[in-house]
């Protein structure tokens, strides 16, 4: 029976600490069992999933981790259950294989993609099924593959062994919890109350440890080779071993440049990251429901709103990411949108920018820790790392996602539209319990659906001397002919943004011997020698707040984040944005590869990341079958690369697009690409 009432929940939360200092861990114990892999995928989220599915697939033999007992991230755990595509790439259905695969189980499933109903996808669906579908996924390509799975679910890496030269992972040593005999399962207290404990090596009131060390599996190298034995991919939500490693990597905006002109801020703000949602589940029912607000619900309430007036309905808002429905409704428009409209039984999945968005961006409510905050607190330190987020912060969105609802069915507010817009809307209930669609007792998704988390700086190399990094111009469609990037940019910084996106009029942008205004620029984006996965979304901002807290009454968007926000042209993955600086062995799959802030609120999404990680898992079972370093593919451009023609050909071969139909520097008919 899915139990417990929104009420129980609130009053753990309200009696949380509001600060608690970060400890350090004790010193391990010697580690409980010792696993041998050939790679080892830390994040067990939809990029995660596809760099195991493709290593699997090659009959490699991979670990996974994973903070929750869930695969899949944003589709299970985090709730985020409606696929984010684009039509032209989704009529055209020019996706990896194993997404493919995945929408198809999907289907199989239901009887159809969308049960939901919903209309901001084709596909919206229960988090509690896409868990089972995904891993049922794994476990069919280690067979077909002959590849091994082992699966380390509610497991975090604690520490990394690297070498004395620094370049290489010889081992990690990772924590396991489960439930201690007698105490509730896992699942029934939020994030907040259990991710502290998770990264301490003793036992507690409410987990037992394991202690997991992670080796590289002994195999045969070949006669005077000198590549590693295994290779470790950070696929994790907020690049979490990216920051363990300490290796370069941004956070926040970027610094305005021609690279990104856009850009909120002159000098950057590391603080200043997308907002992160904890999604929930909600029920229309036929009678009214009595709703209790939660103790701290007047703390929230001035931030909620509709947003729009073309968005102000609530039969629009349940409908938008519908991940259930039974009967179909009488068909409705409102805001030019058509929907069918709310009937008891159908479920809801609110994921909603001025509704359970939680938005800091300052240095004292920031979720995820920059590198001063990280040493500060000492998890940069042997044994130190504790996941690298602000727990408070993690709190105060549990609590903002749960006064959402009670606004959604009793509010009468509007932060943004006003008085008379926001009716109640009794006639719904909140979903709770371990057997509820988010799988939790507390009703809220096991892990925030995460934007944007740490970034890694690729290597310099030719045409990006300070660390390759996908830029705003890169992708975006916008002209830049507008009076403002004329006024806020330097003459000089003006005319060389206008040149990077010249394309065949580039020499005369730097010579000067056309007007700007006259040149055009580039129908399409940037193209790579090394592209090895393709993305296409729209650069899509949930911007950080002014002031601290997110909540503060009459708080705003920063200003200026939206700027960079439009449509963008269909998009490349460079291998060169999943090697990371300093660790030879490593790659980076998923959010935290080299992208900019701008560019990164477009390469987030469900196809992206498994597009992402579906090219970090043939890279490494590359790399192993022939004794090559990922760098070593990248660091002879643009001389031809014959090794890195050979991984593109693989790719292609296994069905995992690495470039758009007629991608080339004399195609400029990317407009028609919606």
């Amino acid at each position: 029976m899915i139990k417990r009432s929104l009420l129980s929940l609130t009053i753990g939360l309200t009696f949380l600490e509001s600060v608690v200092p970060v400890a350090l861990a004790a010193p391990p114990r010697s580690p409980d069992q010792t696993v041998e892999c050939e790679i080892l995928v830390a994040g067990g989220g939809l990029s995660g999933a596809a760099t195991a599915y493709e290593a699997l697939l090659s009959g490699r033999t991979v670990c996974l981790t994973e903070i929750t007992d869930w695969v899949g991230g944003q589709i299970s755990a985090q709730g985020t259950s409606a696929l984010d595509e684009r039509p032209t790439q989704r009529q055209q259905l020019l996706y990896s294989r194993g997404y493919l695969d995945l929408r198809q189980r999907i289907k199989s499933k239901y009887g159809e993609l969308n049960p939901g109903d919903c209309w901001v996808s084709e596909s919206c669906f229960l988090p509690k099924d896409a868990h089972n579908i995904l891993f049922n996924q794994l476990k069919d390509a280690a067979r077909r593959g002959k590849g091994t799975l082992k699966w380390f679910p509610s497991t975090v890496v604690k520490e990394l062994d690297i070498n004395q030269s620094g370049k290489l992972i010889q081992g990690a040593i990772a924590i396991q919890h489960r439930p201690v005999k007698g105490a509730p399962p896992l699942n029934t207290s939020p994030l907040s109350q259990t991710i502290e404990d998770s990264y301490r090596y003793e036992n507690s009131s409410q987990f037992e440890k394991s202690i997991v060390r992670f080796v590289p599996q002994q195999r045969k190298k070949q006669t005077g080779g000198t590549a590693p034995d295994w290779y470790v991919v950070d696929a994790t939500e907020t690049g979490e071993l990216i920051g363990l490693a300490d290796v370069p990597y941004r956070l926040g905006i970027d610094p305005r440049s021609y690279l990104e002109p856009s850009s909120s801020s002159e000098t950057g703000d590391r603080y200043c990251t997308q907002g992160f949602t904890y999604t929930f589940a909600m029920e229309a029912t036929k009678e009214p429901q009595a709703h209790t607000p939660p103790p701290f619900y007047q703390q929230y309430a001035p931030y909620y709103s509709y947003e729009l007036q073309r968005l102000a309905d609530f039969g629009l808002v349940f409908t938008y990411r519908r991940i259930w429905s039974p009967k179909e409704g009488q068909q409705t428009k409102f805001g030019g949108i058509t929907y069918s409209a709310p009937t008891p039984g159908d479920i809801s999945m609110q994921n909603w920018t001025w509704g359970n968005d939680y938005r800091p961006g300052t240095a004292e409510d920031n979720l995820i820790y920059s590198r001063d905050q990280l040493q500060a607190s000492g998890q940069l330190q042997p044994g130190g790392w504790m996941g690298g987020l602000r727990t408070e912060t993690l709190r105060k969105g549990e609590e903002n996602a749960l006064g959402y609802f009670h606004w959604l069915v009793a509010g009468t507010t509007d932060s943004q539209l006003g008085a008379n817009v926001k009716q109640p809307q009794p006639n719904n209930r909140y979903l709770s319990g371990l057997d509820s669609p988010m799988g939790t007792a507390h009703g809220l998704s096991k892990y925030p659906y995460m934007r944007e988390g740490r970034r890694i700086i690729g290597r310099p190399g030719w045409g990006h001397p300070q660390g390759f990094t996908l830029w705003e111009i890169d992708i975006s469609r916008r002209d830049y002919n507008e009076e403002y990037y004329r006024n806020t940019l330097s003459p000089q910084t003006y005319r060389s943004l206008r040149a990077a996106i010249a394309g065949f009029e580039a020499a005369s942008a730097i010579a000067g011997t056309k007007p700007l205004d006259q040149i055009m620029r580039r129908s399409r984006s940037t193209i790579y020698p090394d592209s090895i996965g393709i993305g296409h979304y729209a650069i899509d901002f949930h911007p950080c707040m002014t002031m601290s807290p997110a909540e503060t009454p009459g708080n705003k968007e920063r200003e200026g984040e939206r700027r960079g926000a439009g449509q963008a042209y269909p998009f490349q993955i460079p291998l060169r944005a999943l090697i990371p600086q300093k660790i030879d062995n490593m790659l980076v799959a998923g959010k935290s590869i080299a992208t900019s802030h701008i560019a990164a609120a477009a390469y987030r999404v469900h196809s992206f990341e498994w597009s992402a990680g579906a090219a970090a898992g043939t890279t490494a079972a590359f790399a192993l079958e022939n004794g090559i370093m990922p760098y070593q593919l990248v660091d002879e451009l643009p001389r031809p690369e014959p090794q890195l023609e050979a991984l593109k050909r693989r790719l292609q071969k296994n069905s995992n697009p690495i470039t758009f139909p007629d991608t080339s520097i004399f195609n400029q008919n990317w407009e028609e690409w919606k």
